[in-house]
């Protein structure tokens, strides 16, 4: 069935038990339900894992994922949790689910099939469907990273610069302001069009991010969202609709920031699917399957091949416990081309963003660092070091000033630096992080400050 008919189309068909115009014309019967699963018969030789099966639920039709074959029966998870069929059901072929996004999506707020859930009305199709279990381009024909990005967040384009078509993953445990930071890399200009992920998200919260948070930005904006009472099999299909329509408009040549809140909670998805297709765990409940999704699904972002755009990637993962080494954290930080780690000690001191400078990489710092900003960063985080390193010596008036001089100039310009560093989503994004970091450093140490930012270029 072509991306042009959509589930709209799928209803219609199954209805009219239609043949290969609506790739229903094959179909099992279902033997057996169980909590998140359905067994069905007749289908294992006409259908794969992956693809989509259709049946009536009341008068609706409803979906599932095939999960697992077998010789003569096939395992699906319906898509929607409340939705299961019952014994001797007819179940018929679908096929690979796949969205025709078009830039008339821009502005809307979808759900993990594409469908809309803002009332304002159906969504135009566009002229091409993908599925949404694209592979990445090949790597030998991608394009090599080499724009800098601004961000407008100090502490982001001081330690950690980042640059078009990069994966950045935000690391932190519950509370400590993952979201809030991703708000504030949603209101970066240097994009064309966004797409923002929200995966098991609190449903109070989505009108929030989308209506106060994306703002006049959500124009330019596509949200997909699946919220934390949906099935695990929305949640595991709204990072992949997301991907899907941002690789849409990245063939289309424009440059594209995806944000995905959060990873964490779509490998928590596809932990339920799998323990439902009666897959064994091997790391902290995961089975094998999430730690092969999670490349696939990051991999496909980043620079398209030649005379395409870019898909720059930022995504959040809750590390349980504030344990940076569970096993999805671990496996995402292998895969990013850089991490933001954000300590509960500075969120607790009232530091936002609170991210950690020292435990903060990007991998590609080098290609947006210019001039001598590199060294100077260096220096930065050598005087951040020796002014934590010595914070208990001087709690109990073990150091007397005048004994390193080194350490006197930390202890005079870490506070300085943490102060310029702070900054909240209602102030604006910054013009030139180094220079307001400069004058700071300058006003603190009563030297005359250069002018404004915004009257002064760099080269």
């Amino acid at each position: 069935m072509s991306g042009r008919r959509g589930l709209a189309g799928l209803a219609e068909s199954v209805r009219e038990f239609a043949t290969p115009e609506g790739g229903c014309d094959v179909s099992g019967t279902v033997t057996s339900v169980a909590p998140g699963r359905c067994v069905i018969s007749g289908l294992s030789r006409h259908v794969r894992i992956g693809e989509l099966v259709a049946f009536r639920h009341g008068a609706a039709v409803k979906l599932a994922e095939v999960v697992s074959l077998g010789p003569d029966e096939v395992v699906a998870c319906p898509v929607d949790g409340a939705a299961q069929a019952g014994i001797g059901e007819r179940v018929w072929r679908r096929g690979a689910f796949r969205i025709a996004p078009d830039k008339g999506w821009c502005g809307r707020t979808i759900n993990s099939l594409g469908e809309p859930v803002d009332g304002l009305g159906p969504l135009p199709q566009g002229p091409v469907s993908r599925p949404v279990t694209g592979a990445p381009p090949a790597s030998m024909l991608r394009q090599r990273v080499s724009t800098p990005l601004r961000t407008g967040i100090r502490v982001v384009d001081v330690f950690t610069p980042i640059c078009q078509g990069q994966r950045l993953g935000i690391f932190a445990g519950s509370g400590v302001g993952k979201s809030t930071l991703l708000s504030m890399f949603a209101k970066a200009a240097d994009f064309d069009r966004a797409v923002v992920a929200l995966v098991g998200e609190r449903g109070r919260e989505v009108r929030e991010f989308i209506e106060d948070t994306l703002g006049p930005n959500m124009s330019k904006t596509v949200a997909v969202v699946a919220t934390s009472d949906e099935s695990p099999m929305q949640r595991k299909l709204a990072p992949l609709t997301a991907m899907a329509v941002a690789e849409h408009f990245r063939d289309s040549g424009e440059n594209v920031l995806l944000i995905v809140d959060s990873l964490t909670r779509f490998a928590h998805a596809l932990r339920e699917i799998g323990m439902a297709a009666g897959e064994p765990p091997v790391a902290r409940g995961y089975p094998a399957s999430v730690f092969t999704a999670l490349p696939g699904l990051l991999e496909r972002a980043g620079p398209g091949p030649e005379g395409s755009g870019s898909i720059t990637a930022i995504v959040s993962i809750l590390v349980d416990g504030d344990n940076h080494n569970d096993p999805v954290a671990d496996s995402a930080r292998g895969i990013l081309d850089g991490h933001l780690v954000l300590d509960r000690a500075l969120a607790d001191e009232g530091r936002y963003p609170p991210v950690n400078p020292l435990t903060s990489i990007s991998r590609l710092a080098r290609k947006a660092w210019r001039g001598d900003e590199e060294k100077l960063v260096m220096r930065l985080k050598a005087l951040i070091h020796r002014y934590e390193e010595t914070r208990d010596l001087r709690l109990i008036g073990g150091y007397r000033a005048g004994s390193d001089a080194e350490l006197d100039m930390a202890i005079r310009q870490a506070p300085v630096i943490y102060e310029t560093l702070r900054q909240t989503p209602e102030q604006p994004p910054s013009i030139d992080a180094f220079a307001e970091l400069a004058d700071a450093m300058k006003a603190a140490a009563g030297i005359p400050t250069s002018p404004p930012a915004k009257e002064r270029t760099r080269p």
